[in-house]
C-alpha cells in the first residue's frame, strides 16, 4: 500500500531553506513540489538540486501545496505564514513564529478559524523528550539557562533574544507547564543594529527562570540548570551531556536518541504526521505565541 503523500512547498533558499529541503526531499510521505526565495539564482539552484520547481513568487507556491515550510529570515516568517494560512496551507514555521505581536497573533488566530495545523521549529522540545524532562512527574523550582555563540550576519535581521534565546523561554514555559506571570529583562545590541545579547528573569506560579543569552561571544555554550524539590539536572545541549542528583529516570545518552541527533528530521516527521495522521504538534502556534511575547518583553 503505498503511504499517504502531502504535497509541500519551500520558502527560503538559504542555509536553513536548505536543510529543509532535504529533509522533504527524502520523507516517503513527502511530495516536495517547489520553493520560492526572491534571490532567483539561490532559488533556482536549490531547485535544481532537488529537482522541483522555483516558483516566481508566495502565491503561486501556496496554490500548488498543501503545506508549507516558512525557513526564511525571521522578518518575513509572520506575513508568509499569514499569506500561507489565508490560502488555506498548512504551516511549519521556523522559529520564532513572527518577530511582531499582532503577526503572532494573527497567524494563531488565522489557524483556529481555518482549522489549520501550524508547528513552530522549537526543536529543543524532542531534545527534551529525549533526556525523559517531559516524565519528571515535578516542576522545576527554578532554572538557569545560559546560550552563547559566536558572531554572524546571519540572524542578526531579528534580535538574539527572538534568534537564540526563544528556544530556552518555550522550554521553561514547557517545563513549568503555563506562561510566566512576570518578564523582566533586556537586551542590547553589540555588533548589529539588532540586539545581540540578552538577559531575563521569567517568574511563574511556583518558580523562577533566569536566561541570558548573545551571539557575539568566543565559544559555543548551551547549558540548563533545572532544580526540583527533589535534585538538581545539569544539561549541556552542546556537548550533549547530563548530570543529576534525582530519581527520575533520565537518558544520559540523550544525544544518541534519534529524535534529538535529528531534531530537524524529527520536526519533520511531526508535522507530517499531525496532518494526515491527526498526532499532536510538537509546539502549537499558541506556543510559537507565547515564546515571541516573551521575547518581545524583555526586548522592550
Amino acid at each position: 500500500m503505498e503511504p499517504k503523500k502531502l504535497k509541500i512547498g519551500l520558502i527560503g533558499a538559504g542555509v536553513f531553506g536548505g536543510y529543509h529541503a532535504n529533509k522533504l526531499a527524502a520523507h516517503e510521505q513527502v511530495d516536495f513540489l517547489g520553493l520560492f526565495d526572491p534571490d532567483v539564482e539561490r532559488s533556482s539552484a536549490l531547485a535544481e538540486k532537488h529537482g522541483v520547481k522555483s516558483y516566481k513568487g508566495p502565491s503561486d507556491l501556496f496554490s500548488a501545496v498543501d503545506a508549507v515550510v516558512i525557513a526564511c529570515p525571521a522578518i518575513y516568517h509572520g506575513e508568509n505564514a499569514i499569506a500561507a494560512l489565508q490560502a488555506n496551507c498548512h504551516a511549519l514555521i521556523e522559529k520564532p513564529i513572527a518577530t511582531s505581536l499582532e503577526e503572532a497573533e494573527k497567524i494563531v488566530s488565522l489557524a483556529e478559524e481555518k482549522n489549520l495545523i501550524v508547528q513552530i521549529g522549537h526543536q529543543e522540545r524532542f531534545v527534551a523528550a529525549a533526556i525523559g524532562l517531559d516524565k519528571t512527574g515535578e516542576t522545576p523550582t527554578h532554572i538557569i539557562a545560559v546560550r552563547n555563540t559566536g558572531y554572524s550576519p546571519r540572524g542578526t535581521d531579528t534580535s538574539v533574544t527572538l534568534d537564540l534565546m526563544t528556544h530556552d523561554i518555550d522550554l521553561c514555559c514547557l517545563l513549568m507547564g503555563e506562561a510566566p506571570i512576570s518578564v523582566s529583562g533586556a537586551s542590547e545590541p553589540v555588533k548589529s543594529k539588532t540586539p545581540d545579547t540578552a538577559r531575563a528573569e521569567l517568574n511563574f506560579a511556583n518558580g523562577t527562570a533566569i536566561l541570558s543569552a548573545s551571539r557575539v561571544e568566543e565559544g559555543v555554550s548551551r547549558q540548563m540548570t533545572l532544580k526540583y524539590p527533589s535534585g538538581t539536572v545539569l544539561i549541556d545541549f552542546a556537548a550533549k551531556t547530563l548530570q543529576h542528583n534525582t530519581s527520575f529516570a533520565l537518558n544520559a545518552d540523550f544525544g544518541a536518541v534519534p529524535s534529538a541527533a535529528d531534531s530537524l528530521g524529527a520536526a519533520t516527521n511531526s508535522f507530517i504526521a499531525a496532518i494526515l495522521d491527526g498526532a499532536p504538534v510538537s509546539a502549537s502556534a499558541q506556543d510559537g505565541l507565547t515564546a515571541a511575547r516573551v521575547a518581545l518583553q524583555i526586548d522592550g
